[in-house]
C-alpha cells in the first residue's frame, strides 16, 4: 500500500479539477464507481499506489466560487449526478478550506509570488502529514513561451526582479522548489522550458507531460497504428473541434490555441511514419458549456492505389473524461517520487497528446509499457 499523498490541483476550482474532487469524494463514501480509473485496473493492483479513497486534495486557483457551489454548476450542465453536491457538501467544504490564492495578472515581483507558492505547498505537506505531494495543472492553456534560458540565468533574471515566467512554469518552479511531482495536463509551457527541466533533475523531481489525452487525439492514437499495421497510407487527417465553457473561450483565442493544435498534431504522423495533410480546426461554441463534439474524415488509398475515407463523431464530457486521468497520474506519479525517480517519467506517456521523455505514440503499445513500469512499481 502506498503511503500519504496529496493532490495539489492548479486551477482547482476549474471544471477538470472539481469533477476529480467530486469524483474522489464519491468513490471513499461508496456513491460512485471508479469508471475511467486506469490505475483500478487489475494490472496495476501491486503497484503501490495511494489508495484513491485516502487521497488529500489542496490547490491554486484565481476565483473564489466554493467547491459545493461549483459541484452544482457541474451538476446543473449533467457532468456529475445531480444528488452528489450535497450527499458531499461536508467534504467540498473540507477540500476548500485547503484552496489558495493563484497567480492574479499583474503581481509585480516574480520571486516573491515563487516563495508564495512553494510555501503554500510545504504548508499544505506538513500540515496534513502527506509523504508526498503532486502538483497537477489542469489550468488554462497559455500561448507558447520564447524563454529558454538556463536555470542560472532564471535565477538571475529573477534576483533582478524580472517576471520570465509564464504562470505555469510559475507554479512548475514552485513544485520543483518544494519537492514536489508535478503533471502538466495542459500543453501549456510549464516544466518544459530547459531552466525548469534542469530544476527537476537537480532536485531529483519526476514529473509527467503534456496536455492530456482525453477525447479525438485518443482515437488518433489508437486507429493511426490500423492503418499502418495495415499497410494503408493515409492521405489527409482533418478534423473539426467544437467546445464550449472556459476551454471554448480560452482556445478560441488565437494566440493560445496554437499550443493545443500543435500537441494534437504531432503524434500521428509518428505513428504513420511519414507527413499527413489536413487542417485541424478548434473553434468555441458556447452553448456547447461542458461537452465537445469532434468530427474527423480520414482520406486514405488501398491496394492499387483505391482511395477509401473513414469518417467518425466523438462527443463527450471533456470534464468526466479527463478526472479520472488526473487521480490516476497523481497516485502513479506520487509513487514514482517515492521510488526515487526523477525527470520526465515516459511510461506514463499514455496519458498525454505530447509525451516528455517518449517518442511512443501508439495507444496499445504505451498501455503496455505502463503496465509493465507498474510492475516494476
Amino acid at each position: 500500500m502506498g503511503d500519504a499523498v496529496g493532490v495539489w490541483f492548479v486551477g482547482a476550482r476549474g471544471s477538470v479539477a472539481s469533477t476529480a474532487v467530486v469524483g474522489a469524494l464519491a468513490i471513499r463514501a461508496g456513491l460512485a464507481e471508479p469508471s475511467g480509473c486506469v490505475a483500478e485496473l487489475p494490472e496495476f493492483a501491486g503497484a503501490g499506489l495511494a489508495p484513491l479513497g485516502e487521497l488529500v486534495f489542496g490547490g491554486h486557483d484565481v476565483v473564489d466560487v466554493p467547491l459545493v457551489k461549483r459541484a452544482e454548476l457541474l451538476a446543473a450542465a449533467g457532468v456529475i449526478p445531480p444528488h452528489l453536491p450535497s450527499a458531499l457538501a461536508t467534504e467540498l467544504a473540507a477540500a476548500d478550506a485547503d484552496l489558495r490564492q493563484g497567480i492574479r495578472a499583474g503581481e509585480p515581483d516574480q520571486r516573491a509570488q515563487l516563495r508564495r507558492l512553494t510555501a503554500d505547498l510545504e504548508e499544505f505537506r506538513a500540515r496534513h502529514g502527506l509523504d508526498t505531494v503532486v502538483v497537477v495543472d489542469t489550468s488554462s492553456t497559455e500561448p507558447p513561451s520564447a524563454f529558454d534560458a538556463d536555470l542560472a540565468a532564471l535565477e538571475a533574471a529573477l534576483d533582478a526582479g524580472e517576471a520570465p515566467l509564464p504562470p505555469s512554469s510559475c507554479y512548475a518552479y514552485a513544485a520543483f522548489r518544494a519537492g514536489c511531482p508535478l503533471v502538466a495536463f495542459t500543453p501549456s509551457p510549464g516544466p518544459r522550458l530547459p531552466a525548469l527541466t534542469e530544476l527537476a533533475a537537480e532536485r531529483g523531481v519526476p514529473w509527467a507531460g503534456s496536455d492530456g489525452k482525453t477525447g479525438e487525439t485518443l482515437l488518433k492514437t489508437a486507429l493511426g497504428p490500423m492503418f499502418a499495421q495495415r499497410a494503408l497510407r493515409v492521405l489527409s487527417w482533418s478534423g473539426i473541434n467544437l467546445l464550449g465553457g472556459g476551454d471554448g473561450a480560452t482556445l478560441g483565442d488565437a494566440a493560445n490555441v496554437g499550443s493545443k493544435i500543435e500537441s494534437k498534431a504531432r503524434g500521428l504522423e509518428r505513428i504513420l511514419g511519414h507527413p499527413v495533410a489536413g487542417p485541424l480546426h478548434i473553434d468555441n461554441v458556447p452553448d456547447l458549456g461542458e461537452w465537445k463534439t469532434a468530427w474527423d474524415h480520414v482520406h486514405f488509398a488501398g491496394f492499387l492505389g483505391t482511395r477509401m475515407t473513414l469518417q467518425f463523431t466523438w462527443a463527450g464530457c471533456d470534464s468526466a473524461l479527463a478526472a479520472p486521468l488526473v487521480l490516476d497520474l497523481a497516485r502513479l506519479l506520487g509513487r514514482a517520487s517515492q521510488v526515487g525517480l526523477s525527470g520526465p517519467v515516459g511510461e506514463l506517456g499514455f496519458f498525454f497528446k505530447d509525451p516528455a521523455g517518449s517518442d511512443e505514440h501508439r495507444l496499445s503499445a504505451q498501455f503496455d509499457a505502463l503496465v509493465a513500469w507498474a510492475g516494476w512499481l
